[in-house]
């Protein structure tokens, strides 16, 4: 997840004298819990395995309507909508527009396009208020996108290909510009209550999970009854959701704004990023996040085409397909619990190297399943294929929290909003590098619509790929996921950027110094 800044931009001088004191204390939480939710020794008390008390305690944090944002625009928008989206548009591309796979992979490169554009629209969230809010109006035109874009795709039988990717790419970046003000919330607030920026990312991560599951589980049964172009109708209703939490989310207002000096903020804020990319404690994990991704090569469309097809493959019906991306959700979910009771207290190199190395030995199931060895000691199809899904993205969301953790930490004050979206956009572009890698894949080794004699190869590459990110995990802070990442600072937003520049001249000039000396790595 998810996917993400200067500080005269922030006009909530309350929460800036908080992020001043932070910064200051290093890593010492800026405020306690609730006496509600403290043990005697200041700690928080709320047990792991009350989730309406974990919610309460967020809720009372954090207000309502953050909570009820990340649920519609994590749970409702992205989980139960993609799901269904995901279903939808694989069966659009394959029966509607007779598309090849290694083209329908290309296309859901194009469809990711408005993701890696991220930074754009978190620093409109964060530099451009409308009628006096930040982040409000920007929901509202994200729901509206979805609406139109759903129902252009509902209304028009015979779209062509063109117009039909144009409109799900459009539907594509309302729900980007809906995650990217959410993720800007949701990075304010780890600023703001550093002690709760796990249960953050774990009230995201099981909200899309949850989600997720409910709508791989009906996204077959939908896309039988009313067909893939009925079910984008259907998709309007989450963006209206959307639209819902513009209305009633807790907003600051900033009446009179001085719409002159937008131009002036965007420069702040242009190099307020510049200089954060600059320092080894942002950029070195940048560079392994964007590896890791863009090596894990992308080939679902041909998985996807092979599961449906009759002949080479196990012929899977619409809502078997549904069925068995309802399981992979599930193991998704079991990431998210995994990592939130048990995980979440492990440094995060130690974390990303037994994920990233997992990731690429789970792959194999896939080799397995598609040279039927699965048949050969007895295991239907259905069966394996459950297997496969679940494990997969139990261990590719246990891999995806701990950065999502580490990306919010990245990100000064005041622009929290763009420095997250950018931090997104790389892991956005990894992936776009990944699922265009994994097109041309599929194109070398001639995997069609019909044929699939090597499909094993394109798993067997992939699977080789995943493991190559390993020989750069000593760029990922060694440190454990509840420490500041940032020095001072950074951490302040522009209030000590001059200094910060005039430190990283003074260290570009220092030759061979130990990296330990540099960096706490």
């Amino acid at each position: 997840m998810v996917s993400p800044l200067s500080s005269q931009v922030n006009e909530d001088a309350e929460g800036m004298e908080e992020n001043v004191r932070l910064a200051g204390e290093g890593v010492k939480q800026k405020e306690a819990p609730d006496e509600d939710f403290q043990d005697s020794d200041g700690g928080c008390r709320y047990p792991n395995w009350s989730p309406l008390l974990w919610f309460r305690m967020l809720a009372e944090e954090m207000h309502w309507s953050f909570v009820f944002g990340v649920i519609t625009v994590y749970g409702i928008s992205q989980g139960f909508g993609g799901a269904i989206s995901k279903v939808a548009t694989d069966f659009y591309w394959k029966d509607v527009q007779m598309v090849q796979p290694s083209a329908a992979q290309v296309y859901h490169g194009i469809i990711s396009i408005p993701w890696i554009v991220k930074p754009l629209w978190g620093l409109l969230t964060d530099v451009l208020p409308m009628a006096g809010y930040r982040r409000r109006p920007y929901f509202i035109l994200s729901g509206l996108m979805g609406i139109i874009s759903m129902l252009t795709l509902a209304l028009h039988s015979k779209l062509h290909v063109v117009f039909a990717l144009l409109a799900i790419t459009a539907g594509s970046a309302s729900v980007a510009i809906a995650d990217v003000t959410i993720d800007a919330c949701v990075a304010q607030n780890s600023i703001n209550h550093p002690f709760l920026a796990s249960d953050m990312q774990s009230l995201c991560g099981l909200s899309s999970s949850i989600g997720r599951l409910f709508g791989y589980s009906i996204s077959g049964l939908l896309v039988h009854a009313l067909g893939s172009q009925g079910v984008f109708g259907v998709l309007s209703i989450p963006s209206a959701l959307v639209l819902s939490v513009g209305i009633i989310l807790k907003d600051m207002h900033v009446p009179n704004f001085a719409y002159g000096q937008v131009f002036e903020k965007l420069q702040q804020a242009s190099r307020t990023m510049w200089i954060t990319l600059q320092s080894p404690y942002v950029w070195r994990p940048c560079v392994y996040m964007y590896v890791s991704l863009a090596l894990s090569l992308n080939i679902h469309e041909g998985m996807f085409y092979w599961y449906t097809d009759k002949t080479s493959g196990p012929s899977f019906s619409q809502e078997t397909i549904g069925f068995i991306f309802s399981f992979a959700a599930v193991g998704s979910l079991l990431g998210v619990l995994l990592y939130q009771n048990i995980l979440k207290e492990y440094p995060f190199r130690q974390l990303l190297f037994w994920s990233q190395l997992l990731t690429g030995l789970a792959g194999m199931l896939d080799l397995a399943l598609v040279l039927r060895l699965n048949l050969k000691i007895g295991l239907p199809d259905y069966f394996f294929a459950v297997i496969d899904e679940s494990v997969s993205h139990l261990i590719s969301r246990i891999k995806w929290m701990p950065l999502l953790v580490l990306s919010s930490k990245l990100c000064p004050s005041g622009i929290e909003g763009t420095f997250f979206a950018l931090l997104m956009s790389i892991d956005n572009f990894g992936l776009l590098t990944s699922s265009w890698a994994g097109g041309l894949l599929l194109h070398l080794l001639k995997v069609t619509r019909t044929e699939f004699s090597n499909l094993w190869a394109a798993i067997l590459i992939r699977n080789i790929m995943r493991v190559i990110p390993l020989v750069l995990l000593f760029l990922v802070p060694i440190s454990d996921q509840n420490c500041t990442l940032l020095p001072a600072d950074l951490l302040n937003g522009n209030d000590n950027m001059e200094a910060h520049e005039r430190d990283i001249d003074d260290v570009k000039n220092i030759e061979l110094v130990s990296l330990v000396d540099q960096i706490r790595y």
